[in-house]
């Protein structure tokens, strides 16, 4: 059985549609675990009483995507778990086209071909990549789907849009960190998964259609976690002998983001972003312990599976300092790749 975890947040009629497809899709034994939100669009009650075989859980607050899928992740009974975002629909054979995948390759983190709701014929994501100074960007985003992403690949992390594993793989890696609120929640469990040896793969053959953001979209609050969470995840999974033998790469990169936050007149976000980190301190450095002592793989194993280079989406710069930035990054990330790689470079 698949334990499927749907967190909703005010989705309305996408929410439905959602679960409508997951019931008339091939898939046979599954439960369906409904988490709101704190929603005050009534689509979860709507949802109840249209499918009333699902299981409602209605939060009091707003938990974040994280915490909220955790709540729905410790009610899951099945040998399967698939987190679903509640702006999809699934085609017939995409959560059985993953559990073959899954027999066939065996632990690990899936995602399928992601497409654009509104242009079906227009690529969300064919996989996620981490870039190794710590930004997360999805592979083919915006293209046209020319079937140029149709191999099954492994793929940097798999996608919180839709992310499916065995409950055995869960139980390795634990729950998604309530830290973290949203974004960049799927990159810290990819990376968490590659520190142990678990590998993301992309699966081709199955597809569903992402509304994508119809919640913060490009807000202010967006940019602000982005950027907050890609300087958390960088603080807690690369060891201190790493992260010192790259800080000169990474202060050249904070250098840019402040200028690129102040071209998008968003500077106050990023001085909260900056300040959050440094107030939460000493829980970061209790985190970074737990995931220090968890890891059975080096950070010069784990860069094997990063990229250096960064896709800006095109909705948010389509100038010519967008491909100048990113010639930069790409310079600065292979700096820092043969530095991790170099037992022997001078931290000092």
């Amino acid at each position: 059985m698949i334990s499927i975890i749907i967190l909703n947040y005010n989705a309305g009629q996408l929410l439905i549609d959602c679960v409508d497809s997951i019931i008339n899709s091939n898939l046979k034994e599954f439960e369906i675990i409904l988490v709101d939100n704190a929603s005050v669009d009534s689509s979860h009650l709507k949802c109840k009483e249209k499918f009333n075989d699902i299981e409602l859980i209605s939060n009091k607050e707003n938990f974040g995507y994280c915490e909220g899928n955790n709540i729905g992740l410790r009610k899951a009974k099945g040998e399967y778990i698939m987190i679903l975002n509640p702006d999809t629909k699934v085609t017939p054979d995409w959560a059985t086209e993953l559990q073959n995948m899954h027999e066939k390759l065996g632990e690990g983190l899936y995602q399928p071909k992601i497409l654009s709701m509104a242009e079906q014929n227009k690529l969300g994501t064919t996989g996620n990549e981490i870039n190794i100074l710590g930004f997360g960007f999805s592979r083919g985003r915006g293209e046209k789907d020319m079937q140029q992403f149709n191999d099954v690949e492994q793929i940097g992390y798999a996608s919180g849009t839709c992310l499916f594993m065995s409950k055995q793989t869960f139980s390795k890696i634990g729950f998604l960190d309530s830290f973290l609120f949203a974004y960049h929640d799927d990159l810290d469990y990819g990376w968490r998964a590659h520190e142990l040896g678990i590998k993301s793969y992309y699966v081709p053959t199955s597809v569903i259609y992402h509304a994508e953001s119809f919640n913060f979209a490009w807000k202010p609050f967006k940019f602000y976690l982005l950027e907050r969470n890609r300087h958390y995840c960088l603080l807690i999974h690369y060891s201190r002998k790493t992260f010192y033998k790259i800080l000169p790469e990474l202060l050249l990169i904070e250098i840019m983001v402040f200028g690129f936050y102040i071209l998008k007149g968003l500077l106050v976000q990023k001085i909260k972003a900056n300040f959050n980190i440094i107030k939460n301190w000493k829980k970061i450095r209790i985190r970074y312990n737990e995931i220090q002592q968890k890891r059975i793989l080096e950070d010069k194993e784990i860069i094997e599976n990063f990229n250096d280079e960064l896709i800006i989406p095109h909705e948010l710069s389509k100038t010519a300092k967008n491909s100048v930035f990113q010639k930069i990054i790409k310079n600065l990330s292979k700096r820092a790749r043969r530095k991790i790689m170099d037992e022997n470079h001078d931290i000092g």
